[in-house]
């Protein structure tokens, strides 16, 4: 859009008033000597404009756009809509692109309500032609808005009391091939798992319930071989069960879970949507259900580093909603995700204070205030050989998927969860996994197939 000085006069009405203001309508939401309130919302972006479009105006157009603007100047507008428009408050260039910061007053926000938050910071701005590439990089949230949501029920610390497990990482597998085993081929599999030493089995996504494998059938079936695999091992023995639907159906869903004794709902967040997850939230509340959160699909927003929306702000906003784990990769399996990628997703969902923009980095400090934190999940493509590998990133506080790598066992199934258990000792002894497969068949079994391998 060219400014000129006709179209850059906007009459504001201020009761009776009529006041003349001249300005630059887009560029009227950049000033970078504004410093932001405690109680507004914080973004960082990464911007590149497209042809012809400056930085400061791409910059302000994000602001406008997201907030209080509009593509023209106005004939009339109340003065205190000012106190409504977002500001570009910094703006540090990067080669033809900007990181930038905005700071969204409170008032712009229906308090608790996810949705509305997307399409405000989320929405319309991903759209506009002035821009060649815009990612939503971070979320800084206030107290004032953290107060509405409720966060995770259980947290880490919660987790790990329900399943009786310290000092190490918590377990779990999905049966492999993820989809085509019957109800009672699944719960089989599910015993194998459990018997070799895993706490928790798993659905994975597209798991619902199909005709060959219905989640009633499949629940009422592991139930069973999870009382038979308590009362064996001595050991607390859970599933992570996918629930993803319509929200009355898993609302249905979670009441059967709680019905049979399980303590987890597993929701497929990103599919599912916020206002489902909020739904469920209070749901699985009622029931004493710790939720699972699946990040399926989340690589159509994050896969592209200039454009889109990170799975760092995916996180933090379910951490605020109130899931109690989440996958956050493995910097070694099979899935994107550099190491530095995962490490801000565990230390976002572990840490109670983020204090990172007085050390130069490209993230927005974070006071979670009373929220808990999220256990977070490494998973895809892992087997026995590479689990010092991650432990070694990530550390033992989380919960590891191993899925394929103990399903392709030698020997099947309960001796793959038992090699990765071995391997899990190993590392915390200071041993490496080849001196421990000495002693220990399984290992070996599982390092003469797999040596050390990342998949891709």
């Amino acid at each position: 859009m060219v400014h000129t000085a006709s179209n850059t006069e906007n009459l504001f009405n201020t009761g009776g008033a009529t006041v003349i203001m001249s300005f630059e309508w887009y560029t009227d939401f950049v000033n970078v000597g504004y410093k932001p309130k405690k109680t507004d919302v914080r973004c960082l972006f990464y911007v590149e404009p497209a042809k012809g479009i400056t930085m400061k105006e791409a910059s302000g157009r994000v602001a406008s756009e997201s907030s209080a603007g509009t593509w023209t100047t106005l004939a009339k507008k109340p003065s205190h809509m000012k106190r409504v428009m977002a500001t570009v408050y910094e703006i540090k260039t990067q080669g033809r692109g900007a990181h930038i910061k905005v700071a969204y007053p409170i008032d712009l926000w229906d308090a608790g309500n996810a949705p509305q938050l997307l399409s405000g910071i989320a929405g319309n701005i991903f759209g506009m032609k002035a821009l060649d590439n815009l990612r939503l990089v971070d979320v800084s949230f206030p107290q004032t808005y953290l107060k509405n949501f409720r966060g995770p029920e259980f947290g880490i610390t919660g987790i790990r009391k329900m399943l009786h497990v310290k000092g190490r990482p918590i377990t779990g597998a999905v049966p492999k091939p993820k989809i085509g085993f019957t109800a009672a081929e699944h719960a089989k599999i599910a015993y194998e798992t459990w018997m070799g030493g895993f706490d928790l089995v798993k659905d994975d996504e597209n798991l619902t319930s199909m005709p060959f494998n219905k989640f009633d059938d499949r629940i009422k079936l592991m139930a069973k071989l999870r009382d038979r695999a308590e009362k064996q091992t001595g050991e607390r023995k859970s599933a992570l069960l996918n629930i993803t639907g319509e929200t009355e159906m898993m609302k249905k869903r979670a009441k059967l879970l709680h019905d049979l004794g399980w303590e987890y709902a597993m929701i497929d967040v990103v599919t599912a949507g916020t206002a489902a997850v909020q739904t469920m939230r209070d749901v699985c509340h009622d029931y004493h259900l710790a939720i699972h959160a699946h990040r399926a699909m989340h690589a159509a927003f994050d896969r592209n580093t200039k454009h889109g929306i990170t799975m760092l702000f995916l996180a933090k906003m379910m951490r605020m909603i109130g899931v109690d784990q989440i996958h956050v990769g493995t910097v070694f399996g099979k899935l994107v995700g550099t190491k530095r990628d995962v490490l801000d997703l565990e230390r976002e969902m572990t840490s109670r204070v983020i204090r990172t923009e007085k050390k130069s980095s490209d993230l927005l400090d974070q006071d979670w205030d009373g929220i808990k934190t999220v256990l977070p999940v490494s998973s895809g493509g892992l087997h026995p050989g590479i689990v010092a590998d991650v432990l070694g990133v990530l550390g033992t506080d989380i919960g590891l998927l191993v899925s394929g790598g103990i399903h392709g066992h030698p020997r099947g199934t309960r001796a793959g969860a038992t090699a990765t258990m071995q391997a899990i000792e190993a590392f915390q002894l200071g041993v490496s996994a080849d001196e421990y497969a000495e002693t220990h068949k399984e290992l070996a079994e599982a390092l003469k197939k797999w040596g050390h391998e990342r998949p891709r």
